[in-house]
């Protein structure tokens, strides 16, 4: 018996209520052992080892750290002190057993204790305070710094899991965080929101709350610290340059460099981005933003260009939106004046005054309009002839403007002049040719060959554009000019313009045609006056007179023609469903000589209408479906009653309204079966149609007959508007064709509805998930009838079988007979020779 201290009276306890709890082995011989103990469990026991050998104690040597021991008389190994992870997280024991004389009688043994963390540190940020920079516009989700945070429990363990949040920021004027946070590795990134609001004209300084919670934040008891950070928003870098100027044809080497972008990230690739696919742009970039020149340009050639830079990171993907490079070529004089004829020639009236404006000589320069590389003067080098004097013409320096100086001209003396006319801008100047013709004055007027044409007869048949009568006048001005040209036209007696007439420009001969169709019935006789103009003004004290006037009249003779009808085309509109003799609509037509009209109809080959021949009145002949013709043509035709052959028809557009007269059906051409045995679950699609006008809201309903056995044996779930699941509700179904009363409903109004057997086949399926056997049909053991025809058609080919071997027995008997007789014969022949 030995005596216990307070220690061991303590673990005698504590280890007494161990033993008691059923099915914990916390005794055993002396053995090598691991444990795994939580820290910070204060005093306990930990394992009692035992021996079968008398009189012996136990030791404990190696890392116990004054808080591991085993006491010596029970082998009870325990605990003085609590365990820290942080502190150490393994400790290495060794323990035997001695005999009285210190002597090893069992071990030593290696223990290993190997303490288990528990989440007892709350997580500490490396700073107390942090500050960032982010620029405007930066890429959403970029980080542009980071916070940390360690903890000092075990790394393995959810313990020291750290995940990272921004609780909110300071200010926020939106109702979106205008940063966020990588939730594991604490990095800052401007949102969507922030990317496009931040403006530090707005608000240059914000303060984050960044949280950090270990337990990966997954459980409320997890610690939590926190941290202020502290951004500052600076402007975007990324900014488009103004527009950049650039001469035209530089003589520079290059490339030049013209501009620099760049980028609010580091490290980004600049590219050249064309949004109209260009020939050999200009235009480059280095890994720097400098963006240049790489050729001389030319104004004239293209005098701007709108290109884009973008940045890319080392994934390839955008960093920057997009920026618009503007450039605009500066014009330098690089271009001479060019005349824009080779030759400009003009014409003046002999009689014309001083003055007056003969007309402009016009010439241009490539280089930038409205500038004075492009500005032009005009000057006039020399007059050939010469006559009557050598300044007969001037020229207004900055428009080219020609006029007559104070003389009239004069065919007479000279009928051309050509000027030499110099023309010139701040560098360059180019001679251009005038020619100047002197034409002759318009003092004569055109004078008709005969005054009076007499009378022409024409049918009211006659085509558009036929000739019914030459007509000539002539004219003694100069050949070839506006004062000789003759314009022909009528003056009178044709108000609705029904004619025309057409000049020859080489004989000023005059062909009156007709414009529009002639109509006997409106007018019979056309009394026209015809007059001669010339496109130039007759001079002052010339007037045109009689002699420039023609007469003509012109007879229509009456054509037997069709009648017309007082409509190109005829249309209605009817619900299919109107009774027999509704009214559909009434025809008109009437006979430009005034016979009287008979009306019928063609093209009525489903014998739907009927037409009144006398009033033209149009009625429906028989039932209208518009599922057979929804629009229904047919022409009208209306004829003289006297003369059958003159007849028109026009067409009659019947436009059919739909009306809900079909039920809706089935519409599938894959037969329903189900692979036996059913495993549960199986569904099959069915779809359905219907042949009225399916409107936007048209829907079909499916339902299942209400009976016992198909409520019992199916079910039935709408997937859209045409098409439905028919599953069984069971799996006990034999392997037959079962029959599914379904019931399909429309919407339409009234609202129709059909019930249809749908065939299902519980069959034995392929590989390929298909019936590959007939199988029995439900219910389809045969009627009394169908059985006695069985029986009969059974016994009739039994009876014809053994009918025919009959007949066939006797045939050889027969045959034998014969063969048998023939033989004696031959055998009489024998004996008789």
């Amino acid at each position: 018996m030995f005596k216990l201290c307070g220690l061991q009276f303590l673990l005698a306890v504590q280890w007494a209520a161990c033993q008691n709890l059923g099915g914990l082995h916390l005794t055993g011989p002396l053995k090598e052992m691991n444990f795994s103990i939580p820290e910070g469990t204060g005093v306990r026991p930990i394992y009692q080892f035992t021996t079968e050998s008398p009189d012996v104690i136990f030791r404990a040597t190696g890392e116990k750290d004054g808080l591991i021991d085993i006491l010596p008389d029970t082998g009870i190994l325990y605990l003085n002190g609590s365990l820290d992870w942080e502190t150490k997280a393994v400790h290495r024991l060794q323990v035997e057993s001695l005999d009285k004389n210190g002597e090893v009688v069992n071990g030593p043994y290696d223990v290993t204790i190997y303490v288990e963390d528990i989440n007892d540190n709350p997580p500490k940020f490396d700073q107390t305070q942090y500050t960032g920079v982010v620029r405007q516009n930066s890429r959403p989700g970029k980080p542009f710094m980071r916070v940390h945070a360690t903890d000092l429990d075990d790394p393995t363990t959810p313990h020291a899991q750290l995940t990272y949040s921004i609780p909110h920021h300071f200010p926020n004027p939106y109702s979106e965080m205008l940063f966020q946070i990588d939730s594991i590795t604490g990095e800052i990134s401007p949102s969507r929101t922030g990317s496009y609001y931040l403006d530090p004209q707005k608000q240059d300084t914000f303060t984050l709350v960044v949280s950090v919670k270990d337990m990966a934040g997954m459980t409320e008891n997890a610690f939590t610290n926190s941290v202020d950070v502290i951004i500052t928003v600076k402007e975007s870098l990324w900014k488009a340059p103004p527009t950049i100027t650039i001469k035209e044809n530089s003589t520079q080497p290059h490339p030049v460099n013209i501009s620099q972008v760049q980028s609010n990230e580091p490290e980004v690739i600049y590219e050249v981005f064309e949004k109209e696919s260009l020939d050999g742009l200009p235009f480059s970039i280095d890994q720097n933003g400098y963006i240049y020149v790489t050729k001389p340009l030319d104004r004239e050639e293209k005098d701007a260009y709108s290109f884009f830079v973008i940045t890319r990171d080392k994934e390839g993907e955008l960093v920057d939106k997009p920026l618009k490079i503007n450039v605009v070529v500066e014009d330098i004089n690089d271009n001479p004046p060019v005349c824009q004829n080779a030759i400009t020639v003009l014409e003046v009236q002999e009689n014309e005054s001083g003055g007056s404006s003969i007309g402009t000589l016009s010439a241009t320069d490539m280089d930038q309009k409205d500038t004075l590389n492009s500005r032009l003067k005009f000057k006039i080098l020399s007059q050939d002839p010469a006559v009557p004097t050598n300044n007969l013409f001037f020229i207004q320096q900055d428009t080219g403007i020609l006029q007559l100086f104070g003389h009239s001209l004069n065919k007479r003396i000279a009928s051309n002049y050509s000027l030499k006319v110099l023309v010139t801008d701040e560098v360059f100047q180019t001679i251009c040719d005038v020619q100047i013709h002197v034409i002759d004055i318009n003092d004569q007027i055109p004078i008709f060959e005969k005054s009076d044409y007499h009378n022409v007869t024409v049918a009211e048949s006659l085509p558009v554009g036929t000739v019914i009568l030459e007509i000539q006048a002539t004219d003694g001005d100069e050949p070839d000019t506006g004062s000789s040209y003759i314009i022909y036209q009528v003056k009178e007696g044709d108000p609705d313009n029904k004619f025309v007439i057409e000049t020859d420009p080489e004989t000023n001969r005059g062909y009156v045609k007709i414009n529009k169709a002639l109509d006997f019935e409106t007018a019979e006789v056309h009394n026209l006056v015809i007059n001669a103009t010339n496109p130039e003004p007759l001079v002052s004290g010339v007037q045109y007179n009689s002699s420039s006037l023609a007469l003509f009249k012109v007879f229509v003779t009456n054509v037997d023609e069709p009648p017309v009808f007082h409509k190109e085309v005829y249309t209605a509109e009817l619900s299919e469903d109107v009774p027999v003799n509704t009214l559909v609509m009434t025809v008109e037509a009437h006979d430009p000589e005034g016979d009287a009209v008979r009306y019928s109809l063609e093209g009525d080959w489903r014998k739907w209408l009927r037409i009144d021949s006398t009033t033209g009145q149009i009625y429906t002949a028989s039932t209208l479906d518009r599922e057979q013709e929804q629009v229904y043509r047919v022409d009208v035709v209306a004829s003289e009653i006297n003369n059958a052959a003159q007849k028109f028809k026009t067409p009659l557009v019947l436009n059919l309204k739909d009306v809900n007269d079909n039920p809706p059906r089935l519409n599938m051409d894959y037969p329903v079966f189900f692979c036996y045995p059913l495993s549960g679950g199986e569904k099959a699609l069915i779809r359905a149609t219907d042949d009225d006008e399916q409107k936007f809201y048209s829907t079909i309903t499916f339902s299942l007959k209400d009976d016992t056995d198909t409520i019992n044996n199916w079910e039935i779930s709408k997937v859209n508007a045409t098409h439905a699941y028919l599953s069984p509700r069971h799996t006990n179904f034999d392997e037959k064709v079962y029959t599914a009363p379904i019931i399909i409903n429309d919407n339409g109004v009234p609202p129709l509805e059909r019930e249809v057997n749908l065939e299902v086949n519980i069959c034995t399926c392929s590989s390929e998930k298909s019936c590959f056997i007939q199988v029995e049909r439900e219910h389809s053991k045969p009627s009394t009838g169908q059985a006695i025809g069985i029986l009969l058609g059974v016994l009739l080919i039994i009876g014809a079988i053994v009918g025919g071997a009959f007949f066939h027995m006797k045939y050889k008997e027969k045959k034998k007979s014969q063969q048998k007789d023939v033989k004696d014969q031959s055998e009489c022949d024998k004996l008789n020779i």
